[in-house]
C-alpha cells in the first residue's frame, strides 16, 4: 500500500480509501465485516462513510452503514488503526427523512452524536459536509441552476464557529468538504484563515474517467491551497469496470437501481470502449487502468473505492501496484480531448 498525510496533518492514510455505501443495502452486516478485514491485511486504513448511507437513501436504512461499521469495531477492537470518516447530510428532498435544517448548530450537534452512537466510537477523524445547502450543479447535474438563482448565505463562518466547538470537545479531528464548488470551497478557505476557524483539508468528489470536471478549477484550488482530492465514484458505478459493455448484470448497481445512470449514456460507452482499447494493448485490465490513473493525480489525497464483491474488492485494492507510463497516460488523455466529460 502507498501512503499520504491528510494536508495539514500528520494523520496518515492510504492511497486507497474503502468506501462503504452499499453496506446495509447490497451487502449484508457480515459481509462488510469481511471487507474491512481483508483492506485492512491489505493496509487499508483509511474508511468513508456517512450518515445517510446505505445509498439509495430511505428511512429504514438510515445509518445501517455506520452501525455495520461499529459492529465491527466492537468485534475487532480495529479503532485505532482506522482513519475513518464520515458527513453530515445536506438538506434536500433526497434527505428530508433524516433533517430539513441544514447545517444549523442543532443539526451538526444532532449528526455528530448520531454518527458517535453507530459508530460506537468517541471521535471522527474527518468529518464532512456532504454536499452545500445552496443549489449547485452536482450529483449528475451539467449545468449551474442560473434560472432559479437566488444569492443566498451559506452561513460559512457559523457552520466553521460550530465546527470548531465539537472539535475542541474531542468529537472530531479535521474537517472536509463535499461535492464543494471552487467558489464555496475558497470561500471556506478564506473565512477560516481570516476568523481562525477550522481549516477543510479534504474535499470528496466525483472524479473518474468519464468525469473530469474537477480538473476546470478545482484542481488548481487543491494544488495552490494544499486542499486533498478525496475521489469517489473512479469507476463510474462500475461502468469503468467495464462490465456493462455486453449488457447489465442482473446483480448489477444500474440494474437494481435504474436511476443511477448518468454514466450509462451512449457517449459514455464510446469513451469506455476507447479506454479498454488502451487498456487492452498495454495488458492491463479496464479496471486497473480506470484506478490507476485516479491514483496518479497529483492533487489526490485518496480514491475511494467501492465493492459488492470481494473480488471486486481484491481488484480495486491491488491498482495500488499499478504504475502508468507517461506514453499511457498521453494515450487516455488523446480520448478525453476527443471525448471530453461524456458523463455528468
Amino acid at each position: 500500500m502507498k501512503y499520504t498525510n491528510l494536508p495539514h496533518t500528520d494523520i496518515k492514510v492510504s492511497k486507497i480509501c474503502l468506501g462503504t455505501m452499499t453496506w446495509g443495502e447490497q451487502n449484508t452486516a457480515p459481509e462488510g465485516h469481511e471487507q474491512m478485514d481483508f483492506a485492512l491485511e491489505k493496509g487499508v486504513n483509511f474508511f468513508d462513510v456517512a450518515e445517510l448511507y446505505p445509498v439509495p437513501a430511505k428511512l429504514e436504512t438510515y445509518g445501517a452503514t455506520e452501525e455495520i461499521i461499529g459492529t465491527w469495531f466492537k468485534k475487532s477492537g480495529n479503532r485505532d488503526k482506522i482513519v475513518l470518516a464520515t458527513k453530515i447530510a445536506g438538506p434536500g428532498a433526497y434527505t428530508a427523512h433524516i433533517r430539513s435544517t441544514g447545517f444549523s448548530k442543532e443539526s451538526i450537534k444532532e449528526a455528530v452524536e448520531g454518527s458517535l452512537r453507530r459508530l460506537q466510537t468517541d471521535y471522527i477523524d474527518l468529518y464532512q459536509l456532504h454536499w452545500p445547502t445552496r443549489p449547485v450543479n452536482c450529483f449528475g447535474v451539467r449545468r449551474f441552476p442560473y434560472d432559479n438563482f437566488q444569492k443566498k448565505n451559506e452561513g460559512f463562518q457559523q457552520i466553521l464557529e460550530y465546527l470548531e466547538e465539537i472539535k475542541k470537545e474531542g468529537k472530531i479531528r479535521e474537517i472536509g468538504l463535499s461535492n464543494e464548488s471552487a467558489w464555496g470551497t475558497m470561500k471556506y478557505l478564506n473565512i477560516s484563515e481570516q476568523k481562525d476557524l477550522p481549516r477543510p483539508i479534504t474535499i470528496q468528489n466525483s472524479y473518474s474517467l468519464l468525469h473530469r470536471p474537477f480538473e476546470t478549477n478545482l484542481s488548481e484550488v487543491c494544488m495552490q491551497e494544499n486542499i486533498g482530492l478525496l475521489a469517489y465514484s473512479p469507476l463510474a458505478f462500475g461502468v469503468l469496470s467495464g462490465k456493462y459493455l455486453n449488457g447489465t448484470p442482473k446483480d448489477s448497481r444500474v440494474a437494481l437501481y435504474p436511476n443511477y445512470n448518468r454514466y450509462s449514456s451512449p457517449e459514455s460507452e464510446k469513451a469506455v470502449r476507447a479506454y479498454l482499447k488502451i487498456a487492452e494493448k498495454y495488458g492491463l485490465s479496464l479496471t486497473q487502468l480506470s484506478l490507476a490513473f485516479v491514483n496518479e493525480l497529483p492533487f489526490l489525497t485518496s480514491n475511494i473505492i467501492g465493492a459488492s464483491k470481494m473480488s471486486q474488492l481484491k481488484e480495486n485494492i491491488d491498482s495500488i501496484n499499478v504504475e502508468l507510463s507517461q506514453e499511457i497516460k498521453d494515450e487516455v488523455n488523446a480520448v478525453h480531448e476527443l471525448m471530453p466529460n461524456p458523463a455528468p
